[in-house]
């Protein structure tokens, strides 16, 4: 057992390696100056994200849609992620991770445009879309067949996609809640967390994308405003270390600095590598999560909900993880004593010990933001899987699929073990594979409607392209 486990870590440690950063990072560069830099039209698509666009094809609104991803992408990585690429790579890590967020816009505006260009509609009319429907109609011969290597790519993202959502999205949520409480309270059996969870979860995700997008619309902008304002709490307590953290990351971002008497990670590389690969975790960018809700909004063209859903890994990554790093960089400033105790070990740690500088409300603020991070990532992630499902084995498999789902939350709350993360996050890198692949072929194609929708001015063009049905399954 021991050996399989070993090979399953080498596995994990290889995905998530050089190779998958390259990938990843050179993607987001590409289409960063193939989409003309899109980043610049952030503004207009945070207005976009708040505007309704009710005439239009979709199940349901550009801004359900977003929050709905948001709360899948929004997680415990955007917390304790940042913590653990501080302590392995060193503050230097904070840039990378926000370089790689503003880059990565670029690639959640590509991969939400193919999504919704060829989205489909079931046998009730609602829409489906994802890497797997761009795999299979963008490259359609003339008799109406899609070849085997499309095909190929289209299976394999929505298999890999489908197995993700069980460990990331489900087991691995349910035990950092479960870990959360129990550390606070004590007594609480980790059977009734479990049981408390999958009550909590059947309730939203059986009723459907209309449902959980708005359970995701009321939480999601509340559970970051507040996550938000204790940062904020906190770089104020440690106003006079602001400026010289900001330095230090930046500083330690280019050369081999050792921080904090050696305690953390130091060195270009390092910073480099732990940097971009939490930055590329925590915001998704690339990975083909986010399209799939994308494609159920209403909007009358693609480049508008791909506006919309490139606001994703700004809010996630340029703006929250941002925060979080100037805050823990700050408070290891303010209180060197933490470091030199060799108090902190681990990312989590280190965070707590931030929070833990606000008198009376700081702790709660943290346990409270981690719970409802981690189950609206429950949720968003519980869609995911049901349309990746329904894709490979059709509509009579959501019901199977989402009993399922909640059995692993349950059996995650009360110790699946760290083999079902482990396998998750391969699948979860090998779905980047045939998702960027797919994005970089119809790159031309996205490039060239950008040119007209947004940088012509044709935003509010309405795109009359029929959505063709899917055959039932």
């Amino acid at each position: 057992m021991d050996v399989i486990i070993n090979a399953i870590n080498s596995i994990d440690a290889f995905v998530w390696g050089p190779p998958m950063i390259i990938m990843l990072l050179g993607s987001h560069l590409f289409l960063t100056f193939r989409t003309r830099f899109i980043q610049r039209k952030i503004p207009t698509a945070i207005k976009l994200s708040v505007t309704k666009d009710p005439d239009a094809p979709g199940d349901i609104s550009q801004f359900g849609a977003l929050t709905t991803a948001l709360s899948a992408t929004i997680g415990t990585g955007n917390i304790v992620g940042v913590g653990t690429a501080i302590l392995a790579g060193g503050p230097g890590a904070v840039l990378w991770m926000w370089l790689t967020g503003v880059f990565g816009i670029a690639t959640k505006y590509a991969e939400t445009y193919a999504a919704v260009k060829y989205r489909v509609e079931d046998h009730n009319g609602n829409m489906l879309g994802g890497a797997m429907y761009a795999w299979r109609r963008a490259f359609k011969g003339k008799d109406g067949k899609t070849p085997w290597w499309a095909m190929l790519g289209a299976g394999a993202f929505a298999l890999f996609a489908a197995i993700a959502s069980f460990g990331i999205g489900s087991a691995v949520q349910s035990s950092a809640m479960t870990g959360i409480i129990t550390s606070n309270l004590p007594g609480v059996p980790a059977w009734g967390i479990g049981l408390a969870i999958v009550i909590m979860v059947s309730l939203v995700i059986f009723g459907g994308i209309q449902f959980i997008s708005k359970v995701c619309e009321k939480l999601v902008p509340f559970m970051a405003i507040a996550y938000a304002w204790g940062c904020i709490m906190i770089i104020g307590m440690n106003w006079e270390y602001v400026w010289p953290a900001i330095c230090l990351i930046f500083e330690c971002a280019f050369t081999p600095k050792a921080a904090f008497g050696g305690a953390v990670g130091s060195g270009l590389m390092l910073a480099l590598q732990f940097g971009c690969a939490r930055g590329l975790f925590s915001n998704e960018s690339g990975l083909g999560s986010a399209p799939i809700v994308a494609s159920a909004a209403s909007t009358r063209n693609p480049a508008r909900q791909a506006l919309v859903s490139m606001t994703g890994t700004f809010w996630d990554t340029v703006v929250i993880c941002a925060l979080t790093g100037i805050v823990l960089v700050s408070t290891m400033l303010a209180n060197p004593e933490i470091m030199e105790q060799g108090l902190i070990t681990a990312g989590a740690d280190l965070t707590s010990a931030a929070f833990a500088s606000i008198p009376y409300i700081g702790t709660p603020i943290l346990v409270f933001g981690m719970i409802l991070f981690a189950y609206t990532t429950i949720l968003g992630w519980s869609y995911y899987g049901n349309r990746c499902v329904t894709y490979l084995f059709g509509k009579h498999a959501i019901r199977p699929y989402q009993v399922i789902y909640v059995l692993v939350a349950f059996l995650g709350a009360i110790g699946i073990g760290d083999v079902v993360w482990t396998v998750s996050d391969i699948t979860n890198a090998l779905m980047a594979v045939p998702n960027i692949i797919v994005v970089l072929l119809l790159s031309g194609m996205i490039a060239r409607e950008t040119r007209h929708y947004v940088w012509e001015g044709n935003l509010d063009e309405v795109d009359e392209t029929p959505i063709p049905q899917l055959e039932s399954k």
